[in-house]
Order: C-alpha cells, then sequence, then structure tokens
C-alpha cells in the first residue's frame, strides 16, 4: 500500500472522536454559564427588553411614555406620560428589580450632569424619539454603557464605561 492509499485507522477517528467530545463536555457547561447566566448581560436584556417596548407603545398608542429609573435600589418601570399620580403609584410598586448585585451607576441626559442617586426618567415621545440618555450598569469591576440616541430606534451598548457626548457643549464640558 502506498502512502497516498493509506487513510486513518477505525482505532484512530474513534480516539479523535472521543478526544473532541471530552474537549465539549467540559467546554460546553461553563460556556453555557457565561453566556446564560451572566446576570449584568440580563439586565442589560431586560432593560433593552422594556425600552424597545416602551418605543412601541408610544408610537402604537400615540402619546409619550415615561421610564422610571430608581438608582439606588436598582428597578425601572414606566407609564403613559397623562397617568395619575395613583396610576404612577401602583406601576412603581410592580417596579421591575434587576439582579442583586447589579448597580446603575449613573444616568446622564444630553445636557445635564450625570445624577447618581434618586430617580430619573427617559421620556418616549410619540413621535418614535427618545430623550438623548446615557445609561450605565456595573456590577463588580464590569461595566456596560447603553446610549440612547433621540432618533435612532436601536440603543447602543458598549461592554465598558463610555463618557458620550451627544453634542459639542457636552463634548467641550468633558474635556
Amino acid at each position: 500500500m502506498t502512502e497516498q492509499e493509506r487513510g486513518y485507522t477505525l482505532i484512530e477517528l474513534a480516539v479523535v472522536v472521543l478526544l473532541v467530545g471530552l474537549m465539549l463536555t467540559l467546554a460546553a457547561p461553563r460556556v453555557r454559564d457565561t453566556l446564560l447566566n451572566d446576570d449584568l448581560k440580563a439586565a442589560t436584556r431586560q432593560l433593552l427588553g422594556a425600552t424597545r417596548e416602551l418605543r412601541n407603545d408610544a408610537i402604537r398608542e400615540q402619546t409619550d411614555y415615561l421610564l422610571r429609573i430608581d438608582l439606588g435600589q436598582p428597578s425601572f418601570w414606566s407609564y403613559p406620560a397623562d397617568a395619575t399620580p395613583e396610576k404612577r403609584a401602583e406601576v412603581r410598586k410592580a417596579a421591575v428589580r434587576l439582579p442583586a448585585g447589579i448597580r446603575i451607576v449613573d444616568v446622564r441626559h444630553a445636557g445635564e450632569a450625570k445624577k447618581g442617586d434618586g430617580e430619573a426618567s427617559i421620556r418616549f415621545f410619540r413621535q418614535g424619539y427618545v430623550t438623548p440618555t446615557v445609561i450605565h450598569l456595573a456590577k463588580d469591576d464590569r461595566t456596560f454603557t447603553l446610549i440612547f440616541n433621540p432618533f435612532l430606534p436601536s440603543v447602543d451598548v458598549h461592554e465598558k464605561q463610555v463618557d458620550y457626548a451627544f453634542n459639542e457643549e457636552d463634548r467641550d464640558a468633558a474635556l
């Protein structure tokens, strides 16, 4: 038999398949846990889902909506801008709490200083735009930045701290 005709034996193939299977068995749970059990990513997805829904509701119902964020708890809730104080209090009782260990570091609107405590609002307008806002979420030493651009339908997400300037005045103030 020449070298060109020689192939792999069944035993060699079985050993390779066994080794690949062993590596996958060891690596798959870690990869799955990292992707599915990352509280910071889960909190970011949760907040993004809520904002996507609010933007759609505002356009569909032709009414402005507010997303209220409690930086101390940390939690968020939403309601129509024309809701009564009683309705606002009722909705706040059902606020979505972020997973343990997740902090809302700060919220900053364009042209304003960062807000690191208390409550903040993001307004979703019936025309489809949003108040320009930057939110920093953190867990331990990791930070995610969510950037709400006023006229874009999506939210920019960065897996690091980003101090975003919406306009020249903000950029000059950051220097």
